[in-house]
């Protein structure tokens, strides 16, 4: 693993022009001793790295020489991290690997991969539909994002009408297999589901975009915000343990867990938007789920069963 620990010090080196043992032992997680034999051990194997003494001083590249690692053309790079932004997905690991690649890279094509980096947040969780994978104006989208220009959007709304307007893309999040695009508008900043989208037309005009907009915070309040939406009606219950891992592939964060009760089911509260019938989503959990309240959800499921009953036999 030394090799490895070594290069990710020259790329640190590169990264930051000039840094100290204590700065390359915090950014790889090693002591102070070992970053300091490590950048010894780089001057001793020619690498045309120096040491300067005293306040101010540390570990420096002469001339800032720079060493290109990666071998990607800029269409490579601004690809891959378009696919692997600042994902909640994306293990420790990879993101380590991510932070070495983009140091490694030449210059000119930093800036662009970084700038992709940023403008994509991958959302795992889902909010319980299945949206195809690939809409097909992303890739339009995916360019004004990158090159900073407006879009005259068809967008098609959830009663069907389909709208044209000129929007300033900001950012795309995949959340799911659903995507997302974050734009500023003439009404203000809004969120479009890129499956809607009937038309994107790419324009020569800039983006307006706001100086301290940022996609991934923006995201999260978009979240927060329909979540509240969508758990405004809550429904108390309780549920056999066996069924916790179906509930939350279900209803994901919409779930609460509470404790268990002395019959050794668990207690469970579960949001639902005020215009949806609830009884229709639990009405499959049968008899491991027992609803508690509200009244008109047990009466509503009592209804179902009893057509069950009527339609299929007490059988």
């Amino acid at each position: 693993m030394r090799a490895d620990r070594l290069v990710a010090t020259l790329l640190f080196l590169q990264s930051r022009g000039r840094v100290t043992a204590s700065e390359v032992a915090d950014e790889l997680e090693v002591s102070i001793r070992t970053a300091r034999r490590d950048l010894e051990a780089l001057s001793i194997a020619g690498i045309p790295v120096y040491s300067q003494p005293g306040r101010g001083g540390g570990w420096s590249l002469v001339g800032g020489a720079r060493t290109d690692l990666s071998g990607l053309t800029a269409d490579e790079a601004r690809t891959l991290f378009l696919v692997a932004g600042p994902s909640s997905a994306v293990t420790p690991e990879a993101k380590a690997a991510l932070r070495k690649l983009v140091q490694a890279l030449p210059e000119t094509f930093r800036a662009e991969a970084e700038k992709a980096a940023a403008a994509i947040v991958l959302d795992p969780a889902r909010w319980g539909d299945r949206t195809p994978p690939t809409p097909p104006h992303l890739e339009v989208l995916q360019q004004a994002v990158l090159q900073e220009v407006q879009v005259l959007l068809g967008y098609r709304d959830r009663a069907g009408a389909v709208t044209e307007r000129m929007v300033h893309p900001l950012g795309l999040v995949s959340k799911g297999s659903a995507w997302y695009l974050v734009a500023d508008t003439d009404n203000g900043m809004r969120t479009f589901r890129v499956w809607r989208v009937r038309a994107a037309e790419l324009t020569d005009q800039p983006v307006r975009r706001p100086p301290d907009f940022d996609l991934a915070a923006t995201w999260q309040k978009v979240v927060a915000e329909m979540d509240e939406r969508r758990g405004s009606a809550r429904v108390h219950a309780l549920a056999d343990p066996t069924l916790l891992g179906p509930l939350r592939g279900h209803f994901g964060n919409r779930l609460e867990v509470g404790e268990p009760t002395d019959d050794g089911r668990v207690s469970i509260d579960i949001g639902f938007a005020e215009d949806h019938d609830p009884s229709m989503e639990l009405a499959g959990y049968g008899a491991g789920l027992e609803v508690l309240a509200p009244p008109e959800v047990r009466i509503s499921l009592g209804e179902i069963g009893a057509l069950l009953v009527d339609r299929y036999g007490a059988a």
